[in-house]
C-alpha cells in the first residue's frame, strides 16, 4: 500500500471526521518568524541599568534620558509624524543611548550600542530592528551626522536643551560633570567652548527648527553676555 493510499485511508476512518486535515497534521510552518518587541520588559531593564549611574554624572543622569531626552523624542515624533514599529524603535534608541555611561563616559555612545544590540534581542527584537535602534544611538555622537528621520529625531532630542529656556542650569550640571571628572576650565574657557559649540551647531529635523532655534539665539546671546563679563570680548 502506497503511502498515499494509507494517508487517504486514515483521513476517512469514521473516528477522525469530525477534525480537519490541517488539525489531524498540522499547518505547515512560515518561513519567516514575526517579531514582536517587549517594549516594556527591555525598558525596565534600562532603567535598573541607568540607576547604577555615577552620582558624579550630574548632566548624563537617569533624569536625562527620562525627563529630558524622551520626552523630547515624543514630542518630535509626533510633529513628524512618525508611528507604529518605527516609534516604537525610535523611542527604544531613547531609552539605551547613554546606557554605555554604566561603563565609562569615554565612547559612551559605541558601549551604549553594544549593550542595546547585546540585550535586545532577549526581549524579542529582530537583527533589523537592533540594527536600526544601533544606528540611531551612533547618531548621537558629536559631531552629529545622521542620517534617517529616525536617528536625526533623537540627535536632535539629545541636544534639545540648547534650544530651551532651561539652557543655563543644564549647561551648569554639565560643567558640574565634567569638573568631576577631572576638566576643570575657568568661566570664560568655559564659555568660550560653549558659545563655539552652539554656533557650529544645528538641528536637523524641521520640527526641531522651529521649536528651539528662536531660544537657542537666545542661549547664544547669553553666553556672549557672560563672555563680555569675563572680559573676554
Amino acid at each position: 500500500m502506497s503511502a498515499f493510499v494509507r494517508l487517504q485511508h486514515l483521513v476517512e476512518m469514521p473516528q477522525l471526521q469530525q477534525f480537519t486535515f490541517w488539525e489531524l497534521f498540522g499547518k505547515p510552518q512560515s518561513k519567516t518568524k514575526a517579531h514582536f518587541p517587549d517594549f516594556s520588559l527591555a525598558t525596565q531593564y534600562a532603567r535598573r541599568r541607568l540607576t547604577e549611574l555615577s552620582p558624579q554624572l550630574t548632566y548624563h543622569s537617569l533624569w536625562h534620558t527620562w525627563n529630558d531626552v524622551l520626552p523630547s523624542v515624543e514630542r518630535l515624533m509626533a510633529l513628524e509624524q512618525v508611528s507604529g514599529t518605527d516609534a516604537l524603535l525610535l523611542r527604544t534608541a531613547a531609552i539605551y543611548h547613554d546606557i554605555g555611561f554604566v561603563v565609562q563616559a569615554a565612547n559612551h555612545e559605541a558601549l551604549s550600542a553594544q549593550i542595546a544590540a547585546d540585550v535586545l534581542p532577549r526581549f524579542g527584537y529582530a537583527p533589523g530592528q537592533v540594527e536600526r535602534i544601533r544606528g540611531m544611538i551612533l547618531a548621537t555622537r558629536l559631531p552629529q551626522s545622521p542620517e534617517s528621520l529616525l536617528e536625526q529625531i533623537l540627535a536632535d532630542a539629545d541636544l534639545d536643551v540648547l534650544g530651551r529656556d532651561d539652557f543655563w542650569p543644564r549647561n551648569q550640571a554639565l560643567r558640574a560633570e565634567c569638573e568631576m571628572a577631572g576638566k576643570t576650565t575657568t568661566d570664560a574657557e568655559w564659555c568660550a567652548c560653549q558659545l563655539k559649540f552652539m554656533q557650529s551647531h544645528h538641528y536637523f529635523t524641521p520640527s526641531a527648527q522651529a521649536l528651539r532655534d528662536a531660544q537657542k539665539q537666545q542661549n547664544i546671546t547669553l553666553l556672549r553676555q557672560h563672555l563680555t563679563m569675563c572680559g573676554v570680548c
